[in-house]
């Protein structure tokens, strides 16, 4: 959506939204809000918990009220989980309430972002490679339907990554101001 409230930040986990959201927020003057660090923060438990009690389907439906109220606010940086897609509801909401960043990474990037992230409920167990290819097959096409912007983080440094992508932010994003 042009012009929005918010920025936001989609895509696979190890593309890099946390970091380049931080980054982001301090150019453009806005908030910043990790979308897991803040469920977290009001579920008083991490997100691996939640899985482990809830299942995934619970831990989706925390997310999706926790993007609908993030949305309701503005001037935000917001950098969700790589499933926050998932819902139709929460893509809904996103294309209203914010300039959407489909941040995109390639395998070979991601795998080496997250080689030392034990952290991930999703790549617990298994072949990482085979299950972020899964991933991809379902989620990708869900990023590419709400994005106003796509940016390929690949064989970037965070800080390159910034700048390059806070200049196409500044040039596409028509930043919607409180009436």
């Amino acid at each position: 959506m042009n012009p929005a409230p918010n920025l936001i930040l989609v895509g696979p986990m190890g593309a890099g939204k946390t970091s380049l959201g931080k980054r982001l927020a301090r150019r453009l003057g806005l908030e910043f809000v990790d979308a897991d660090a803040r469920l977290e923060a009001a579920a008083g438990t991490s997100v691996a918990t939640i899985f482990e009690l809830e299942g995934e389907a619970g831990f989706r439906q925390r997310e999706e009220r926790m993007l609908d109220d993030l949305l309701h606010g503005q001037s935000q940086v917001i950098a969700t989980g790589g499933g926050a897609v998932l819902s139709p509801a929460s893509r809904e909401r996103m294309s209203h309430r914010a300039f959407v960043v489909y941040v995109r990474v390639g395998l070979d990037h991601q795998l080496g972002r997250l080689a030392r992230d034990h952290t991930r409920p999703l790549l617990a167990t298994g072949d990482r490679s085979e299950k972020l290819q899964a991933l991809a097959a379902i989620r990708n096409p869900l990023y590419e339907s709400i994005a106003d912007l796509v940016f390929d983080s690949d064989g970037l440094d965070v800080v390159a990554a910034a700048r390059k992508l806070g200049n196409q932010v500044q040039s596409a994003w028509k930043r919607e101001q409180a009436a």
